[in-house]
């Protein structure tokens, strides 16, 4: 029996706050999952479950039917300051402090463990409060998790400095050492809940930082069960805090706290902004991994059987909410027809529903708003004269549904070629001519630098579109990997700085010099 199977073999109902849609009824959990959706919800602070200092809550909802399916605390400034000071206890004071890069590691790769063990339950509750289908939450999202701890725990006994010939060898001993960078605000997004948690919290912990963290206000559930795996795996307190709130209150509160020594986000360029200005207080450092409008090129020699699927995975996987999409596809003038037909004849087979409906390829958008976002650039584009060639419309009347969506005759200088959409729409455009620095132009054309993939099987274009593309990651013929040994991060507006691989430990370290007299 494999995981799936396992899953739908042990369902319970779904715990509802209240009976807004009677077809939701249908899909069911597994007992564990039902269970941890019944228990009262509260902030791990200093090792403890508390309530919010101010007694609110709020709602978290199922996106795929708009039902309430538990409540949170809504924690705030109160909250993020008594968060900040157990970290900093832990940080310099605590166990954590003296913990050795061995055991650090043997503790990370047993919550990676542990993940493992309770994937199904995750996997349940990320389908829940985020949407995506349950084999995309349970077969990747869950299993890239745990697999970005078990790299992370790898690296703690790795964190190194050099040696350092300088000018006057035999008066003077000079070398480096890597220190961690203190406590640390990390604020996550709602597109891939725990996959985002794993990438920020692994090397945190493995360059031996404690953490301050704030999950989406729409995505809560996964990181509060993983708070509990955080305790069973026997982590100091107050190593990692975890605070349920809003953005305007307990994100500000983590981005402006002087002292929190650095803020990871992953968000909107928009927010991001104002994530940079709350930080220049204390002038902490900040990494931020932002928008997207990532170019797909398609030279007329590409394998159109590998292209089109590809293409068609790179838009509409997560329902197009991935930050490095490819949602712009620039298709030679003699494939442009073949691969825009292609494509839509793929996206007219997707099977888009709950996702927890057996069989499903593509779930909801995360939330009402963000549908009437992603509906609203549609209408937009369509009546600034671009063609809605397939899709482009609502699905069912509950839930937060978008047909996967292809627009061609699209410009450059339209909102849905230039904005980021953060939904299943892909603007289609051509180009009749072999000048790369022309198509490189075409392709750079935008705020941001966060991803591009280019599809030929002529090495030479390959490579030479490779260095003209400015993006932090270029896929050729395959639009991007999400292993945990790539850095992923964006030029221009896409971001600040690298996460995961080796370069991802650099985010949570500090440089010291030491030179010695001889």
């Amino acid at each position: 029996m494999d995981a799936l199977e396992r899953i739908r073999a042990r369902r319970f109902p779904i715990p509802m706050e209240n009976s807004m849609n009677t077809h939701a009824d249908q899909f069911r959990i597994g007992e564990k999952a039902a269970s941890f959706l019944r228990q009262e919800k509260k902030l791990l602070i200093d090792g403890k479950w508390v309530p919010a200092q101010s007694g609110k809550i709020f709602d978290t909802y199922d996106p795929g039917t708009g039902r309430i399916i538990a409540q949170v605390p809504e924690g705030d400034a109160a909250d993020i300051d008594d968060a900040v000071k157990a970290a900093r206890r832990a940080f310099e004071e605590g166990p954590w402090s003296r913990i050795t890069p061995s055991e650090r590691g043997r503790l990370i790769w047993k919550l990676a463990d542990l993940l493992e063990q309770n994937a199904d339950e995750l996997a349940e509750l990320e389908v829940l409060n985020n949407g995506k289908p349950l084999a995309n939450a349970r077969n990747s999202d869950v299993a890239l998790s745990v697999d970005m701890f078990r790299y992370m725990a790898g690296w703690a006994t790795k964190i190194t400095g050099e040696t350092i010939s300088i000018s006057a060898p035999d008066k003077y001993h000079a070398f480096t050492v890597r220190e961690p960078v203190g406590v640390v605000g990390q604020i996550i997004p709602w597109n891939a809940p725990l996959l985002m948690l794993a990438w920020k919290v692994a090397p945190a912990l493995a360059t031996g930082c404690t953490i301050v963290l704030k999950p989406a206000e729409q995505t809560p559930l996964t990181a509060l069960r993983f708070g509990e795996l955080v305790q069973e795996a026997g982590i100091p307190a107050g190593v990692i805090n975890i605070v349920t709130g809003f953005g305007p209150t307990a994100g500000a509160a983590i981005a402006s706290h002087p002292q929190i020594d650095k803020v990871a986000f992953t968000g909107s360029s928009e927010v991001g902004r104002i994530i940079v200005k709350a930080a220049a207080g204390n002038l902490k450092k900040v990494s931020l991994e932002l928008g997207g409008k990532s170019p797909v090129i398609v030279f007329p020699d590409a394998d159109m059987s590998v292209a089109i699927p590809g293409v068609t995975q790179g838009i509409f996987a997560n329902s197009g909410q991935v930050c490095t999409a490819g949602s712009r596809l620039f298709a030679h003038k003699k494939v442009f027809d073949q691969i825009v037909d292609g494509i839509g004849q793929r996206a007219g087979n997707i099977r888009v529903g709950h996702g927890l409906s057996e069989g499903v390829q593509m779930g909801p958008v995360i939330s009402p708003v963000q549908c009437d976002r992603v509906m609203g650039y549609i209408e937009q584009g369509r009546s600034a004269g671009a063609t809605v060639a397939f899709g482009g419309t609502r699905i069912g009347n509950e839930g937060n549904f978008i047909a996967p969506t292809v627009l061609t005759d699209t410009r450059p200088d339209m909102a849905v070629v230039q904005e980021e959409i953060f939904g299943p729409v892909l603007c289609a455009m051509s180009f009749d001519d072999d000048d790369l620095e022309q198509i490189a132009r075409q392709a750079n054309d935008s705020i941001f630098g966060l991803a591009g993939s280019v599809w030929t099987r002529d090495l030479s274009v390959a490579h030479k579109m490779v260095r003209r593309i400015r993006a932090g990651r270029i896929g050729v013929n395959v639009h991007g990997s999400v292993d945990a040994a790539i850095p992923t991060g964006g030029f221009k507006q896409s971001g600040w700085g690298r996460e995961r691989g080796q370069e991802g430990l650099n985010l949570y370290t500090e440089t010291k010099s030491v030179i010695m007299s001889l």
